[in-house]
């Protein structure tokens, strides 16, 4: 989401910082670029008018246009401008996420059309309160109009292992909401996830049906999911959600594909309510907290690297990191403890959409996505090593000719992709050497240089020594 805006918006940056000095009329010029950006990444037009008219009022005064870098400047007010428009500044607490500060069992009622991704946005909610908060959570399927959905949820629980409400056929949603919040009470179960029947489009039968549930449930969370490939249909639907029923924050489906992002940026201008969570990709902890100023900060190509390290933080194995940095530090560094980095790597999520938080990486997003790294690297490279028997995996020395065939042969590659990771691995393992041998007091002394062989010279051609 937000690659053509972002890349858009940097154009756009990238000529105000040619130009050095700016005039009132070259931050006009900008703005009139940025609108036309907005408007072809979908935003509404209302948030629009206002997003540049708070840029222009802050970006013509005499502090920005006198100021030593008046590009920066204008970035930088630009970059504040998203953050409200996101949902924070000012006044904003800050708190993203779900909101359970109420009695046990705290319902949450799960709205939506159909096909938003509502049913599987349950699943991974119930995965991410009972690993990260502990809590016990029951999922409840009040959709008695789509066929199986009740059975959808009940594989769904089944797979992130919590609780689902037994199936009772004939029961109407209200009876259903009932029987789920006396369950919830009497087995003491800290969240009950109620799940609500969506439509291909907003009807009164629909607002109805959800607005008698939320009456009789009084749940402390409506969350309204939405497709952000929707573009300006999701802000409708969601005003249409926020004037009927009444959402207490949004969850953003699809938000890894092909979406041109103005849903995010007019959501809580034209409905009110937060953006709460956002759904990364079809793997059920592929959900994250939504942060304003992280998600400003990728718009404008400044990455984010604090959401990447809290990802690292809860994917990787803290563990088995440790035991493999000691074997590092000892030079014992084998194929073994490279499979295993590939598959750390590998839970993070795809490979484009890591280095996608990265700042600057904006620019090269679409060689990234068409070099297809998650195929030719992590996966090819996971395949040679596992077509290796463990002594060649231990000792990748005794690796000559006849077994590099071999190799290739049981995992579909060819002699030189065999080649290719041998000598990657050969190189990775000559620079652990040097740092074991240098120490941290060399490693302070020689910088980066001390760690690159002889002859080799820095990026920009300087010498490392």
């Amino acid at each position: 989401m937000f690659e053509a805006l972002s890349s858009k918006l940097n154009g756009v940056f990238d000529r105000l910082r040619r130009r050095g000095a700016l005039s009132e009329a070259d931050v006009n010029e900008a703005l009139r670029e940025v609108r036309v950006a907005l408007l072809e990444a979908d935003v509404a037009l209302p948030v629009v008018k206002d997003l540049t008219a708070k840029v222009r009022e802050r970006a013509v005064g005499v502090e920005v246009l006198k100021s030593v870098s008046p590009a920066q400047q204008v970035i930088k007010i630009v970059n504040d401008a998203l953050v409200e428009a996101l949902g924070g500044g000012e006044g904003d607490t800050g708190a993203r996420g779900l909101d359970l500060n109420a009695p046990s069992p705290v319902p949450i009622l799960m709205v939506g059309l159909q096909g938003s991704g509502k049913t599987t946005t349950s699943g991974k909610i119930a995965l991410r309160l009972k690993n990260r908060d502990k809590k016990k959570v029951l999922l409840a399927s009040l959709d008695v109009h789509r066929p199986a959905a009740q059975l959808q949820l009940e594989t769904l629980a089944r797979q992130v292992g919590v609780a689902s409400l037994p199936i009772v056929a004939g029961e109407t949603p209200l009876q259903i909401a009932a029987r789920a919040m006396d369950l919830g009470r009497r087995e003491l179960f800290d969240v009950v996830v109620l799940d609500t029947a969506g439509r291909l489009a907003i009807d009164e039968a629909l607002m109805d049906e959800v607005a008698q549930v939320k009456a009789a449930t009084r749940p402390h969370e409506t969350l309204l999911v939405v497709d952000a490939m929707t573009g300006q249909d999701a802000v409708n639907t969601a005003r249409a959600f926020q004037d009927k029923v009444g959402v207490s924050g949004i969850v953003m489906t699809r938000i890894d594909g092909d979406a041109r992002g103005g849903a995010a940026l007019s959501m809580r201008a034209v409905t009110g309510a937060p953006i709460k969570l956002l759904g990364a990709g079809e793997k059920l902890d592929a959900l994250e907290d939504f942060h304003p100023d992280r998600i400003a900060g990728r718009i404008l190509g400044m990455g984010d690297i604090v959401s990447l390290v809290e990802r690292a933080a809860e994917t990787i194995d803290q563990a088995e990191a440790e035991k493999m940095a000691a074997r590092m530090q000892k030079g014992q560094f084998n194929l073994e403890d490279y499979a295993n980095q590939l598959k750390q790597i590998g839970k993070m999520g795809s490979l484009s959409g890591i280095l996608g938080m990265l700042p600057g990486i904006g620019k090269m997003k679409q060689q990234i996505e068409g070099a297809n790294l998650d195929q030719t690297i992590l996966k090819r490279q996971a395949a040679i090593i596992g077509s290796m028997t463990p002594k060649e995996r231990r000792a990748p020395d005794i690796i000559k000719a006849s077994r590099k065939r071999r190799i290739a042969a049981g995992s579909g590659a060819t002699v030189q992709e065999v080649n290719r990771l041998l000598k990657q691995f050969d190189e990775m393992s000559a620079m652990m050497k040097r740092m074991n041998k240098l120490g941290q007091k060399g490693l302070m002394r020689g910088g980066l240089g001390a760690l690159l062989p002889k002859g080799m010279n820095l990026p920009g051609g300087r010498k490392p020594f």
